[in-house]
């Protein structure tokens, strides 16, 4: 169950729960008390990175308070904290934004040694997406011809990193409204998901009622 931090159906917690593995995403906005959570998959360059670990960098000493990110109910729950950009690859990019858009400096200052600092500190599994995974959503999102974008969202590079690790699993999707931050191909994202739900690969927890899984997960 790969939950974004849209609007999530009213009533499907149960199946979420279900579910053999939920990931959630950065601040985990659609998390409600109680719910459960496997994996946080965190944006771990720019901004978001430092809203999550708060200035400078996150403290993980016992002694000091934790960041609100840190203390939120769904990051200390989860087994697994995930990096989804790739520190190699994010650099390669500092040099052409800095042309395109100057108001992103800080877009690829990169934050990934800490929270791995924070997942050991935390006893959680702790990994960084491959860069192919990206560059592969951004070969499938060619095919719809999107607007000029800067990278693919989080959610979209964890999606294709599930599906190709688990292709014969029942994979489902909820809170994802493919909107948001002009620097995400939204759009072009949104017709790549409808594209995979057709092909038998997803699911939308919305757009169907479950009939099969009330025992048995």
């Amino acid at each position: 169950m790969i939950v974004g931090n849209g609007p999530v159906p009213d009533g499907t917690a149960p199946e979420i729960a279900s579910a053999d593995c939920v990931i959630r995403f950065n601040d985990c906005r659609s998390y409600r008390a109680g719910q459960r959570t496997d994996v946080v998959a965190v944006c771990n360059t720019g901004r978001p990175a430092k809203m999550m670990l708060g200035p400078p960098a996150l403290q993980v000493s016992a002694s000091l308070a934790p960041t609100a990110w840190a203390a939120h109910p769904a990051v200390v729950a989860a087994k697994q904290l995930w990096c989804v950009r790739d520190p190699a690859l994010f650099q390669t990019l500092r040099t052409p934004l800095a042309t395109t858009h100057p108001e992103l400096d800080d877009f690829c200052d990169d934050e990934t040694a800490a929270f791995e600092a924070f997942a050991q500190a935390s006893g959680k599994t702790f990994r960084v997406l491959d860069a192919q995974t990206q560059r592969f959503v951004e070969s499938m999102l060619s095919g719809f011809s999107p607007a000029r974008y800067v990278v693919p969202s989080s959610g979209l590079v964890v999606i294709a990193d599930v599906l190709g690790a688990h292709p014969d699993a029942d994979i489902a999707l909820a809170g994802f409204t493919h909107v948001g931050w002009e620097g995400h191909p939204f759009a072009a994202e949104r017709q790549l998901v409808d594209r995979w739900i057709a092909e038998g690969r997803l699911r939308r927890l919305d757009a169907a009622p479950a009939v099969s899984f009330a025992v048995g997960r």
